[in-house]
Parts: structure tokens; sequence; C-alpha cells
């Protein structure tokens, strides 16, 4: 039931009951523990593993929808397995994400995520499974930065003050901090967030119109004022499409035909050319040409 409130991209192992024992199970044998064997090949080669973008986020705020709420045991248990399996190898650095600051930037949405989180942590053998966590994986929620003040989505009215990213992970941090889950330390998706006031609607995700690539990825975040965020990174490869616009296709969802969204686009994951390109003519920082 994967990515369980959305219709894009959604699952290709669907869960037959309330249990999900079998769904587990091919999760654990032929998704988890192919990708396992192929680290263990090479264990001098550092890697950093994004685990599983959306999936714990949609059982805070999500459990409304049938196939989340089908899904939760399976959701955490197949998240916990992963941790485990992937801190088993000394070459593998986890950071498990957490969605955004426009979803769950609200103290009481964090207030719903920080137990699910401490669970699936614990389930996995403690806090030390993971360095931390990356947020914005896929989304075009602004970087700014401590010192920042601009709320393009006019999120403050609503009272939430993740009126970014790095607000939303500093909030995220003191919230899990409070809980017990200290000393975490974050990455965050700049790979569209280029621009910042493209949206009409900020609740809208499937590819934006007038979004253009975030900064570089990079260690280098001395500027934004967060000493426990590592670095950005760019999860999403731009030019890959969030999901289609054919309102005909089985996968389509209505949020990739918004006002905000680029049309046409094809299915999630395909290639979307003039998307890319977009993306490249809005970047900011601007690219520059090479030699």
């Amino acid at each position: 039931n994967r990515d369980c409130s959305a219709l894009a991209s959604n699952g290709e192992i669907l869960c037959e009951d309330n249990t999900c024992a079998q769904g587990l199970n091919t999760y654990k044998t032929q998704y988890v523990d192919k990708v396992i064997e192929v680290f263990k090949k090479y264990p001098e080669v550092p890697v950093v593993a994004i685990i599983e973008p959306d999936s714990l986020p949609n059982l805070a705020t999500n459990m409304s929808y049938q196939k989340c709420s089908q899904g939760e045991s399976a959701y955490k248990a197949g998240v916990a397995y992963t941790l485990q399996q992937v801190a088993a190898l000394g070459n593998v650095t986890s950071y498990l994400d957490v969605g955004h600051g426009g979803w769950l930037g609200w103290d009481n949405n964090l207030d719903l995520v920080w137990p699910i989180f401490s669970e699936v942590l614990q389930a996995a053998g403690g806090n030390e499974t993971i360095r931390g966590f990356v947020t914005n994986t896929a989304n075009y929620q602004p970087l700014g930065s401590m010192s920042n003040t601009a709320d393009p989505c006019n999120l403050k009215s609503q009272y939430n003050f993740a009126i970014d990213e790095v607000h939303f992970i500093d909030l995220l941090d003191k919230k899990f901090s409070a809980h017990g889950m200290t000393g975490m330390h974050y990455i965050t998706d700049t790979s569209r967030n280029g621009v910042t006031n493209e949206r009409r609607d900020c609740a809208n995700w499937c590819n934006i119109q007038g979004a253009g690539l975030g900064r570089r990825p990079t260690t280098d975040v001395s500027d934004l004022g967060l000493s426990n965020l590592d670095a950005l990174v760019w999860v999403k490869t731009p030019g890959e499409s969030d999901g289609t616009s054919d309102t005909s296709a089985k996968r389509h969802d209505q949020h990739c035909n918004s006002q905000d969204s680029h049309i046409p686009s094809p299915e999630a994951g395909a290639w979307a050319e003039d998307f890319f390109v977009m993306l490249a003519k809005n970047a900011n920082p601007p690219l520059t040409p090479g030699p």
C-alpha cells in the first residue's frame, strides 16, 4: 500500500488484509533483502540511504484513507526491518524520511508524528540505528534559513511556524529531543525548491509549473544557522515526473491536474524533458555554463 494517500505512484505490493503478512514478506525478501545483498558486495563504498519517503508521515495525518489504515502495521514493521538490516552494515548511513513543513509543521501534527517514529526506532533497535532524518523529499517547500522571515505559503497565518524547511527542522528537532530522540542530524532535499512563490496553493505537489532547481548538493551549510544540518541533497531526480496528467490513466491523481501543475506530464518516475528544461531555466542559484 505504498504512498497510501496518493494515487500517482500507488504501490506495487498491496495488502491482502489488515495484517499485510504476505505483502510484508514480499517487501522484506524481494525488495529490502535484495538491496542489502548489493550493499554487502561493496563494503568499502560509503552509502547514504533515504528510508521510505512519505511512508510513516502518512500514518500521522492520513489514517482516514483505507489504504493507510490497512497498511499501518506493515509500514511500521517494514521500516523497522529495513533499519535493522541497514544498521548491521558498517558502510551505510541512514536518514529516515519525515515529510516537510507544509505537511507536518503544525504543532498538533508534530505531536501525532513523534510517537510513530519513536515506536519504529525502538522496534529497530534504538535511536542509534539512524543518523537522523531527511525532509522535503521530492517536494517544493522553500529552504530558508534560521534568519529568514519570508513565508511564501502563508503558513504563519495558519499557526504553522515551519515557514521553510530550516525552521521545520528546528521545530521537529526540538519536539523529537523533548521525547528522547536526541542528537539527531538532518538533510533536506533542494532539487526543486529554487523558486519559492510559484504555487497558488502550496498543498499542490505534482509537477509544479514554474519550479526551479534549488541549491546544489553540499555539506557547506553553515550559513543556514543549524548546527545539526549535515547537507543539502538532491533526492528527487530533477526531470522525473511526479505523476501523469492523463485523467484516463489508472494511476491518475487529481493533484497532477491542479492549477499549479505542468501539463501534460507522464507517469510517475518517467522522464519529462520539458519539465527538466523548465527547472534548469528557473534554477536558483542560476546554472552557469561549463567550459
